[in-house]
């Protein structure tokens, strides 16, 4: 126990997760005492190994092999790969690009950093810069380049740490003028974006021998190339779809998450390749100071550092590899197992690998026969590991599985096309966490791409129809146009705009909404309720009709029998179409608007699955809003410009606050479990879905929190059932002094006041799209003028702060002095009753009442990660002690408010 105890890769994974600045100390065990504060530099305890005789472990000897071995004796090779001076650019993407790797010795002659990039060099002139060292957890870990070389110096383990550092750009920028882009790589797609929009796409790497990265295909299918400055480097690469022995790959089938499985490189190169036939190896090369690597898309590789290394990489997408990136972000699971792991991800099929792919020749490689199914299992046999099967998901084809019988695995774009899951909707489905780019930032690149690179528009049509349906929506588009007498899209209008979860088009001045995110029963009450808040506003007259969109025309899109047609509705009674496909029992089928918000309330708490599988979207069409939208022009605009903003955002808010609701008709009694966590009694009904819903969350707070992963710290985390009420109604009812109940008022939410929803007037720019960020002048005078947008997510979560939480932490992002300006035009009490005397007098001196409390209450139990906004905003908050810290530093103005309107 003792020996197994003092093992080093156990004191090594300790260390590594406590994360931050890391000093090595001659080993792990010393390294991890001395971060947690348990010895002293010279504590004699460490000095003093003990000696046992007669223990053996065949498992910790080849441990000890792989830390102490040495892999000088590889000695140079022609390898496999084809070797060349350079490239014509045509040459390149005809016999290289999207084909197979070629490895080039003269990119990077004229470099400074081919004399600049010594370990001595740097550590001179950056030996006090920390860099970002191979993640082996989930907190970040850095050390500084002369404490590192010192550890290379040191080390001896098994598979030792290595600089890989995506941001030594911003650490170390020098370091960018010591090299360039060689010619053959400089078309980028992703370089259209803002820096900071940007997935990772360069690094620095720098590690010592036996370090190197394990089996990976590149991120999001992108191309990469990898110049080595000194050392020498072993390769070993596969072609897509072939997985290597050893590894496993994992597809989650809910999201699409991508997990690979591998040995270290050491360990495989020591244990498994020795084992492979030879028709099995891969292709292999040994990389000298000064060459460049191209690796296409979707090529399986592993790096095994020979000796002390120092390298740069960066991916890229070009027109090569558009497509693959595309189809990667598209959501689901099948297509991403195949494009990794070729058909031998889809079960019940035997497969053999397109003779055709690649292309670039492979003297001693037997290519025709390396991805037969058969042939990995026998070769996982022969191994005895089971880890050598490539494990996905099980995947269900329907049709496409029967259609692949004898068909051979192709990297072809339209043959791995055909396993996107077609019953997926792309644009508002779950996208993989792991995905290069998120849903809102691929659809904004998408949209730059279009403008930017119109010679290139029917490659990024390709790829948007890929990764976010947009030729279904389009079709749709011009139905809807077709059916209202619009005019039809033009070449520039043909992509949808914004960043919002539902596909909206702007067409000669109308936009067109098509209600695509949550699926039939929650798009149908998206649609009913705003046309139900429309409703009331012109009836009530209130003024805030001046200040949002104005409707032109709305109903459903059915695609039957390959045909679209469009249906009118104004969101009064049930349409025929709605009857025919609507699964889910009506309770207000009679009332003027039986879709609209009563509806929609008892459809958020009722618990009967959305289970038809009809083509059926309801749409809204409005007249384009004057101005800009504030995302979009946010961070050009100075304090004293937005000042404006959030005083006519109080105005808004007051008057949306204010709307009567409709009248309410009995709510037949749900037999939804989550209801029964109120008391009918003593919570109004239209209070019912938000407390219950949060009592749920508050029942286990504990899980909620930590689904956020490192969001929240997690000695707050311990703190917050202390924290929160009892019972969640506590913060909407409350006792006089007779022992009547006194209830809160609740009001309309829009639920979704974010800065990708308000419009601005009053700025001018020089240019719709650019990399930069333009030039802009605001009129000061015009700037209170505002429009606020997308009422889809309506509800009557009753309580104001739920829509001033946004407000503050996105639109305002967290400036109190905004938030006073705001508060200063809303000139609303926070608590409202039917007699705000009571409301004052029965929540004297309650901490249940107090508005920073309530607001922190529901920041903690929102369904969406509102914490990870705080502490974005407020870094030093991540140490706080108590829950109370946050919610003054955070939420206090509220309460200076709430006094001030205190009668």
């Amino acid at each position: 126990m003792y020996i197994l105890c003092n093992e080093e890769p156990l004191w090594m994974s300790k260390c590594l997760s406590i994360g931050g600045p890391l000093e090595y100390k001659g080993s792990w065990k010393k390294t991890t005492l001395s971060r947690l504060g348990l010895c002293s530099e010279n504590d004699e305890n460490l000095q003093k190994p003990r000696q046992f005789d007669g223990f053996n472990s065949l498992y910790l000897y080849r441990r000890w092999y792989r830390c102490f071995t040495s892999l000088s004796s590889f000695s140079f090779d022609d390898g496999h790969v084809e070797r060349k001076d350079d490239l014509l650019l045509n040459q390149f993407r005809s016999q290289y690009d999207g084909k197979g790797p070629v490895l080039l010795t003269k990119l990077a002659e004229t470099w400074p950093a081919r004399t600049k990039w010594t370990v001595q060099q740097l550590t001179k002139d950056f030996g006090e810069v920390p860099f970002r060292i191979s993640q082996r957890s989930p907190q970040k870990i850095t050390m500084k380049l002369k404490d590192y070389v010192s550890y290379m110096q040191l080390q001896h383990d098994e598979d030792p740490l290595y600089i890989f550092d995506d941001k030594f750009g911003e650490s170390a920028p020098a370091l960018l003028e010591d090299y360039s882009i060689p010619h053959l790589f400089q078309e980028e797609f992703f370089d259209i974006l803002d820096y900071d929009q940007r997935p990772a796409f360069r690094w620095l790497i720098i590690g010592p021998e036996r370090s190197g990265a394990s089996w990976h295909v590149d991120p999001g299918l992108t191309s990469a190339w990898n110049t080595l400055l000194c050392g020498r480097k072993r390769w070993a690469l596969y072609p897509p779809g072939r997985v290597p022995g050893g590894v496993t790959v994992h597809v989650n089938d809910e999201d699409g998450d991508v997990d690979i499985e591998t040995p270290t490189s050491l360990q495989w190169w020591l244990d498994i390749y020795p084992h492979l036939p030879e028709h099995e190896k891969p292709l292999e090369f040994t990389q000298l100071p000064g060459e460049t690597i191209f690796v296409p898309s979707g090529w399986w590789h592993c790096v095994l550092n020979l000796e002390t290394t120092v390298a740069v990489t960066q991916n890229f997408v070009n027109q090569s590899n558009f497509q693959h990136v595309c189809l990667d972000m598209a959501p689901g699971h099948r297509h991403k197992g195949v494009c990794r792991a070729g058909l031998l991800a889809v079960p019940g099929n035997s497969v053999k690998d397109n003779e055709n792919h690649p292309s670039v020749p492979m003297s001693g490689w037997n290519h025709p026969d390396m991805s037969r199914k058969e042939k990995r299992f026998k070769g996982s046999e022969s191994l005895s590991t089971s880890n050598s099967i490539n494990h996905c998901s099980a995947f269900e084809f329907s049709g496409v599985q029967e259609s692949l019988e004898n068909q051979e695995f192709s990297y072809d774009i339209g043959f791995l096309s055909q396993f996107l899951e077609k019953e997926r909707d792309h644009y508002s489905s779950i996208w993989s966490p792991t995905n290069s780019l998120g849903q809102r930032e691929a659809r904004e690149w998408l949209r730059r791409l279009w403008f930017l690179k119109p010679e290139l528009r029917e490659l990024v049509w390709k790829g948007a129809c890929l990764a976010i349906n947009v030729d279904k929506w389009y079709s749709c588009l011009e139905e809807i146009c077709a059916c209202h007498n619009l005019p039809l899209p033009t070449e520039d209008e043909k992509l949808p705009v914004g960043t919002g979860s539902n596909p909206v088009f702007i067409v000669s001045g109308n936009v067109i909404k098509i209600y695509a995110e949550g699926g039939l029963a929650y798009s149908v009450h998206g649609l009913g309720t705003e046309l139900e808040f429309y409703d009331l506003l012109q009836k009530s007259g209130s003024p805030l009709i001046n200040h949002i969109p104005e409707i032109i025309a709305s109903g459903f899109l059915e695609y039957e029998d390959d045909i679209y047609r469009t249906v009118p509705w104004d969101g009064k009674g049930m349409p025929d179409v709605l009857v025919k496909h609507y699964p889910l029992e009506v309770s207000y089928a009679n009332s003027c608007f039986p879709l609209g918000l009563w509806s929609k309330q008892r459809f958020g708490t009722s618990s009967s699955p959305d289970v038809s599988n009809r083509p059926i979207w309801p749409y809204m069409v409005t007249r384009k809003c004057k101005g800009d939208i504030f995302a979009r022009i946010r961070d050009v605009l100075s304090k004293t410009d937005i000042l404006p903003l959030a005083s006519s955002l109080g105005v808004q808010m007051r008057n949306i606050h204010l709307l009567p609701l409709p009248h309410m008709e009995h709510v037949p009694k749900s037999g939804n479990s989550d209801v029964k966590d109120c008391d009918d009694a003593a919570v109004l009904p239209e209070w019912q879905q938000l407390v219950s819903t949060l009592n749920r969350r508050m029942k286990n707070v504990k899980k909620h929190l930590a689904n956020w992963g490192n969001s929240v710290p997690q000695a707050l985390i311990e703190k917050a059932e202390g924290y929160l009420p009892p019972n969640m109604d506590f913060l909407i009812k409350f006792v006089k002094d007779d022992g009547d109940l006194v209830h809160l008022l609740p009001s309309w939410i829009h639920s979704d006041i974010m800065d990708d929803n308000i419009l601005i007037e009053g700025i001018t720019e020089s240019s719709s799209f650019s990399n930069s960020k333009g030039s802009y002048e605001a009129d000061p005078e015009k700037m209170n003028a505002i429009h606020i947008i997308d009422f889809s997510d309506l509800s009557i979560a009753g309580d104001p702060l739920c829509d001033i939480i946004p407000l503050h932490l996105d639109v305002f992002r967290g400036d109190t002095d905004l938030l006073r300006e705001f508060l200063r035009s809303y000139q609303l009490p926070l608590l409202r009753g039917q007699a705000n005397t009571d409301i004052y007098k029965s929540v004297k001196n309650s901490k249940f009442s107090r508005a920073s409390y309530r607001a922190m209450c529901y920041c903690m139990l929102h369904e969406d990660n509102v914490l990870a906004a705080i502490f974005s905003l407020w870094k030093e908050l991540r140490a706080a002690t108590s829950w109370e810290d946050i919610e003054n530093l955070v939420w206090g103005e509220l309460n200076r408010y709430q006094e001030s309107c205190t009668p």
